[in-house]
Formats: C-alpha cells, sequence, structure tokens
C-alpha cells in the first residue's frame, strides 16, 4: 500500500505564542477527473489492499462513519443526493465528505447517471485541503471492495469460472477491469440489461477488454443466475425485482452490489455478509427488508472484515450474498491516495488565496 506523503503548507495564519498549537492552514486544491483516472488506472492490486486495510481499520475502530444522508425530491422520486461523511485514522488520517448524486433520468439524454465530488479535511485544523471529482473515486472502491469479497467469500467454496452481471453501467464495468486486474479470469460471461442498448455496449467493452471467455447476453435473469457460479448485481432498483430463491439452487456467490435486487426471501435462505451492519440495514434495502419481514438480524451471518478475520465460516450448501451499503471510509482512503498520487506528478492544481480571512482580528 502506497505511503501517505506531507502535504504542502503555507504559512500560519497567525503567529502562535508559546502556550498555542503550532498549525497551518493548509493551501486547497483541485483534482479532476482526468488527474484521478490516471492516478488510479492500472492499480487495482494496490487498491484492492488498501480497501482490505481499510475494512480492518473501521472493523478495528479507527474510524468514524456515520449514517449516509439522502436528500430527496417530491418532484423528482427516482433521484437523490447522498452525503456521506466519515473519518479515517491510521496513516491515512483524514476526514471528509462524499457527495454524489443519482439522477437516473441521464442516461436517457446520454450523460451518466451518477456525479460526484469529494472533499478532504485536514486532520488537525479541520481545514479543507482538496476537492477532487468522485464519480470515478466512487466507482473505483465499489469495484475495489467487490474484487476484494469476491476473493475473500469464494475462498474454500471453489473459485467461480462463470459469472454474470445484471445491469451493465459504469460500475459493472468498473468491476469487471477490477476482476480482471486482480487475477480472475472466466470460462462463460453472462450479460443481461433491461437495456439492450446497454447490454450490446457492456459486451463490446467486454471483447474490447481481451476476454478469453464465452460471452452471452440473456434475455432474462433467471437464465443467467441458474447459469453464473457468481452473480454480480449492478442495477438502479429501488425495490426488489428477484424474488424466486430456485433460481439460486446451486448456491451461487452473489455480489449484490445495487443492494435493492433480491426479495428478502432470497436472503433467507443465504448466508448473509455486509459491509457495515447498521448501515447496511436502513433504506429499505434488501437485508433491511429482511430484517423488517423477520423482527430480527439472525439472517445475517456477519461482516467482510469478520471473514477476513476467520471469525465467520461461510457455509458451503448455501448462496452467499454479500450486500455492502458503501462506507464513506473507503472513498476517503482512495481518494487520499489519489491526492498522494497527485502530489508525487507535481501536478497538483493549487488554487491560491482559496481561504481569505485568516486573522481573527482582521
Amino acid at each position: 500500500m502506497s505511503q501517505p506523503t506531507t502535504k504542502p503548507v503555507t504559512k500560519p495564519a497567525t503567529k502562535p505564542s508559546s502556550t498555542e498549537p503550532s498549525l497551518t492552514v493548509p493551501p486547497f486544491s483541485v483534482i479532476s477527473g482526468a488527474q484521478v483516472q490516471r492516478a488510479l488506472t492500472g492499480r487495482e492490486k494496490e487498491i484492492v489492499e488498501l480497501i482490505e486495510a481499510t475494512y480492518k481499520l473501521h472493523g478495528a475502530g479507527d474510524s468514524v462513519n456515520p449514517p449516509s444522508y439522502f436528500l430527496r425530491f417530491p418532484d423528482r422520486p427516482s433521484s437523490r443526493i447522498i452525503a456521506l461523511p466519515a473519518s479515517i485514522g491510521g496513516q491515512v488520517r483524514v476526514d471528509g465528505l462524499k457527495w454524489i448524486s443519482s439522477f437516473p433520468g441521464n442516461v436517457a439524454a446520454g450523460i451518466p447517471r451518477a456525479s460526484a465530488v469529494l472533499i478532504l479535511n485536514d486532520h488537525d485544523t479541520g481545514y479543507p485541503f482538496a476537492c477532487l471529482e468522485s464519480s470515478i473515486i466512487s466507482a473505483t472502491r465499489t469495484a475495489a471492495s467487490a474484487a476484494l469479497a469476491a476473493d475473500r467469500l469464494s475462498r474454500g467454496r471453489g473459485r467461480p469460472t462463470r459469472v454474470g452481471f445484471i445491469g451493465t453501467g459504469l460500475i459493472a464495468r468498473y468491476i469487471h477491469t477490477f476482476l480482471a486486474g486482480t487475477g480472475w479470469s472466466f470460462d462463460e460471461i453472462g450479460v443481461h440489461d433491461l437495456s439492450t442498448d446497454s447490454a450490446a455496449g457492456f459486451r463490446c467493452y467486454l471483447e474490447q477488454s481481451g476476454t478469453a471467455g464465452q460471452i452471452t447476453v440473456h434475455e432474462s435473469a433467471e437464465q443467467l443466475i441458474r447459469l453464473s457460479d457468481m452473480v454480480v448485481f449492478a442495477t438502479v432498483a429501488g425495490e426488489p425485482h428477484i424474488g424466486d430463491p430456485s433460481w439460486f439452487a446451486h448456491n451461487p456467490l452473489v455480489l449484490h452490489i445495487s443492494l435493492r435486487d433480491l426479495a428478502p426471501e432470497i436472503l433467507l435462505a443465504s448466508a448473509n455478509i455486509v459491509d457495515d451492519v447498521e448501515h447496511c440495514l436502513q433504506a429499505n434495502t434488501s437485508p433491511h427488508l429482511a430484517e423488517q419481514l423477520t423482527g430480527n438480524r439472525e439472517f445475517l451471518n456477519g461482516t467482510l472484515d469478520d471473514v477476513m478475520a476467520g471469525r465467520v465460516t461461510l457455509p458451503a450448501d448455501r448462496p452467499v450474498v454479500f450486500s455492502p451499503f458503501g462506507l464513506g471510509v473507503l472513498d476517503l482512503a482512495v481518494g487520499k491516495f489519489v491526492y498522494d498520487e497527485v502530489i508525487r506528478s507535481g501536478e497538483l492544481h493549487v488554487i491560491d488565496g482559496f481561504f481569505h480571512e485568516l486573522r481573527r482580528h482582521g
């Protein structure tokens, strides 16, 4: 994992007395999407290791990750903007906020559904020191989490050789990229999307990526699920649309990234792993619906950190479903990684004088 560098600092805003701590206001920088992409491209293994370390820090309590806040709109019920505040310790030592919007109607207009920025705050002063384009960071941390879960949750069960993608947008593309970049290869790749154009576009991406596996576009989700050892859900579904547990009778590994695809009955017939219990059991996710249906959380086997630490052993005779809510600390870790890489490249764009009123009495 890359070691963080010391960020540049300006002169102190005020001259401290001998009894006051010596603090400086960090310069404020803006990092573009192009810079983010350059910092992350080809670093899949390194980012997965970073995500693994971050999950361990979170599991050890060296983080603050309050509930996400959902801004919803009565006149635009399918759209939302989510605030994910967080703080992480360890070697990262940064606070911050991801502000990410999801407007599904964008897709019909030919622009991406999601857009985001990430603000990084200085650990000691609280001053923001960077604003990063974050749709790429968000997709990266989501894909790295999925690749990590695919590895950890398949150990002892046999490595899947047939993968199926339900939902074929940017997140699905990033997940496939991270699987391929961390050593996965598949004999068969299944594709299903309600949009035939999206399915065709994803198939074209797979062919151009040089994958050796046979690619099949399935007309139905049932056909894809029954023919896959690992199923990746990366849709924009707002409520369950898969409800028959018999489709999973062959006990596949399910990366339930979009969180609201599966009816509670499927989860109750499966082993269930989440990233964080309290976060996942809210906002009418499928695990939250299962809790509402049963009145308890006994259907949960534990967290991904529990599995990595050996506190949870997964059964071989049930489907395994990984439902990650998506933790803000993951965005912070990847964002700080990008910030450090941009500094190393010498391309950090500092906004001179961004913080203007720095003297208490003028």
